[in-house]
C-alpha cells in the first residue's frame, strides 16, 4: 500500500498522531465519554475501512464502565479479591452490548484487511487492541475469568506478529504487558493449572512492556501510566506512582480520577470538588 493510499483510507491513524483522535483520547482521559464517541464517530464517518475508529469506540463504553466500577483506582488495585475476581455487582447492560458491537465491526474490518495481507500492521493492531479490551471486559466486569485468559492469549499473539514488524507500534506494548502483569499476580498454584500458551506470568517484566506505552504511546500513554501508577502501588514502589500520577494531573488537570489518585498516593484527603462521581 502506498503511502497516499495509507493516509487516504485513515489506515496508519494507529501508527501516527491524528489529531480528532487525539482529541477523543484527551477527552476519554477526563472522562468526558460521550463528547469522545462524538469525534470517534465522525472519524468512522469519514474513514469507514479503518478499523482503529471501532476499537476507539469500543475503548469509550470500555472506559466509561471502568470509571463507573471504580475499577482504575487504588481502592480496586489493592484489593486481591476485586483486582483477581472482579467488581461487586454486575455491569451496565446497555454499554457493554454497544461495547461489543463496535469490536465486532472493528474485527471484521482488522479481519478484512489480513485476508488480503498477512501482516498487515492496522489489522493486527486492531485484533490486538479488540482482544485486549475483550479481556478485561470478561475478566473484570463480567468474571468469565477463563474466556478472559484465552482473549489475554489472542491478544498477546496478535501483539507479538505486530510488534516484530512494527516495534514502534508503542500502544501495544500495553497488551502483552498487562497479561504479563496480571498472570504473575496470581499465586504459584493457579499459575500452574492455568495453561496459558506462553505467558507464564512476570510481574517485573509486565511493567516494564506497560512502561513502554507509557513512556512513548501515541493515544494510550496515559492509560498506560494509570496503569503502571497502581501496578506501583501494589508493588509499593510508591515514588514511582507519585511520579506518573502526578504527570498525570499536570497534562489532565480536568480529570477527577487522576487527582484523587494522586490525592491518595500523596496521603492527601482528596478534595470535594474533584471525587469522583
Amino acid at each position: 500500500m502506498s503511502p497516499a493510499q495509507t493516509v487516504a483510507d485513515g489506515s496508519d491513524s494507529a501508527f501516527t498522531e491524528v489529531p480528532d483522535l487525539k482529541e477523543g483520547f484527551r477527552l476519554l482521559y477526563v472522562q468526558k465519554y460521550p463528547e469522545a464517541r462524538e469525534k470517534f464517530s465522525a472519524w468512522t464517518s469519514e474513514h469507514p475501512a479503518d478499523p482503529f475508529g471501532f476499537v476507539a469506540t469500543a475503548a469509550s463504553y470500555l472506559f466509561e464502565e471502568f470509571y463507573r466500577q471504580s475499577v482504575l483506582t487504588s481502592d480496586f488495585f489493592l484489593d486481591d479479591k476485586k483486582f483477581l475476581r472482579g467488581i461487586e455487582g454486575k455491569p451496565d447492560p446497555e454499554r457493554l452490548k454497544n461495547f461489543d458491537a463496535e469490536l465486532v465491526q472493528a474485527r471484521k474490518l482488522a479481519n478484512a484487511r489480513l485476508s488480503k495481507d498477512k501482516n498487515d500492521a492496522a489489522g493486527l493492531f486492531a485484533l490486538t487492541m479488540a482482544a485486549g479490551m475483550e479481556s478485561n471486559a470478561d475478566s473484570i466486569l463480567e468474571k468469565k475469568h477463563l474466556d478472559g485468559l484465552k482473549r489475554m492469549k489472542e491478544a498477546n499473539e496478535h501483539a507479538k506478529l505486530l510488534l516484530a514488524q512494527r516495534p514502534d507500534a508503542n500502544d501495544a506494548w500495553v497488551a502483552p504487558g498487562s497479561a504479563d502483569y496480571i498472570i504473575g499476580c496470581l499465586s504459584g498454584g493457579a499459575r500452574m493449572v492455568l495453561w496459558f500458551g506462553g505467558i507464564h506470568g512476570d510481574k517485573k517484566l509486565g511493567m516494564e512492556l506497560v512502561g513502554k506505552t507509557a513512556d512513548k504511546g501515541r493515544y494510550l500513554e496515559p492509560f498506560a501510566k494509570v496503569l503502571l501508577a497502581l501496578a506501583a502501588r501494589r508493588e509499593k514502589q510508591n515514588a514511582l506512582a507519585q511520579k506518573l500520577l502526578h504527570e498525570l494531573t499536570e497534562e489532565f488537570p480536568d480529570s477527577p480520577l487522576f487527582a484523587a489518585e494522586y490525592a491518595k498516593v500523596m496521603g492527601r484527603p482528596i478534595p470535594a470538588e474533584i471525587k469522583p462521581n
